[in-house]
């Protein structure tokens, strides 16, 4: 993956230019060696660069894909920008008007004849999406003739077949349902698969070697190796409190004394308390109590009186998952 080298942020010194941050770092050789080693391990791999890029950002991730696939997929039509040259994008969410992004004429993904028909001003190639056992998008069994018809009739160019599986059930059953849909589907044209491991789909395809096969890949391909990627906030301030002061937007009542702590990542970077409501900072091991949730770019979090607690321009770690994460600069190492 010779070249990403050109795409190295600065890694500035904690009060650099670039002020206190929700930052991501980055341990590069050893995060480009896990794209690699999966990618050379998978026939048929599509990168997935959508949304906020996997918290790196698509402008980041886009570069990569160039030497991996000659496809990528992308979310939606707004999300055409940064392909890289003879990179085909690969659309996956149905659209209700065509695309009208300039460059590399995409694939787009239809699922009924509704999406065909909202395409009846396009020309270009599709994937006829077949409905899985998560019940989004997609053409169930009884439907798929009417669907490939109608791309026929629109004068558009069927471009394979899609499956989206769903991350919950057993490797089996996910195997199961496509086999049951490759009795149903030309065996001509290719299937593009997602969210299965690659010995299940490598025992998909040792099986039908006639048929043309593309595994999607997101999450495994870009955070497969967890531990080479950091996410981390500064300490902006510290404050003391004594049991029965208050602080915060809803002037929170402290619960003794100790400190009030600001780091700097809030809900504007998508920063939350966990499912559990629990708090997402850690600090010397120790989870850091909210004060009260996250706001924009501040959270603020208690320590009790006697536990470690971070100082003015400390690191605090936060456990979010990337893929709903903003965060203000990349630090590779």
């Amino acid at each position: 993956m010779a070249g990403r080298s050109a795409h190295r942020e600065p890694g500035p010194s904690k009060y650099g230019l670039h002020g206190m941050a929700l930052r991501l770092t980055v341990q590069r050789a050893a995060w480009e060696a896990h794209i690699d080693g999966v990618a050379a391990s998978i026939d048929g791999l599509v990168p997935v660069v959508k949304g906020n890029g996997y918290g790196f950002g698509r402008a980041i991730l886009h570069p990569l894909v160039k030497g991996l696939s000659d496809f990528v997929c992308v979310g939606t039509i707004y999300e055409l920008d940064h392909i890289g040259e003879r990179v085909t994008p690969v659309v996956l969410t149905p659209t209700v008007e065509p695309p009208t992004t300039p460059g590399a004429m995409p694939i787009l993904t239809v699922g009924s004849v509704a999406d065909v028909h909202a395409l009846r001003s396009w020309r270009g190639r599709v994937l006829v999406k077949l409905q899985s056992s998560m019940r989004r998008f997609g053409a169930a069994p009884e439907e798929v003739d009417d669907v490939v018809a109608g791309v026929a009739a629109a004068n558009l160019d069927l471009a394979g077949y899609s499956l989206h599986l769903p991350l919950a059930g057993s490797e089996s059953d996910k195997i199961a349902e496509v086999d049951a849909w490759l009795d149903r589907v030309d065996v001509s044209q290719p299937l593009w698969l997602s969210h299965l491991l690659p010995q299940s789909y490598a025992e998909i395809r040792a099986r039908n070697p006639d048929r043309l096969f593309h595994l999607r890949l997101g999450t495994a391909l870009w955070h497969g190796d967890k531990s080479c990627l950091g996410l981390s906030a500064d300490v902006l301030a510290v404050h003391p409190v004594q049991s029965g002061d208050t602080a915060g937007y809803r002037l929170t009542e402290v619960p003794g004394d100790g400190h009030v702590v600001l780091v700097s990542a809030g809900t504007a970077h998508g920063v939350a308390p966990l499912p559990n409501g629990a708090s997402p900072f850690h600090f010397a091991r120790t989870r850091l109590a909210m004060l009260e949730p996250p706001h924009m770019h501040t959270s603020m979090v208690f320590v009790p009186e006697g536990d470690t607690c971070p100082a003015f321009g400390d690191l605090v770690d936060v456990q979010r998952p990337l893929i709903s994460t903003l965060v203000d600069r990349i630090e590779w190492e």
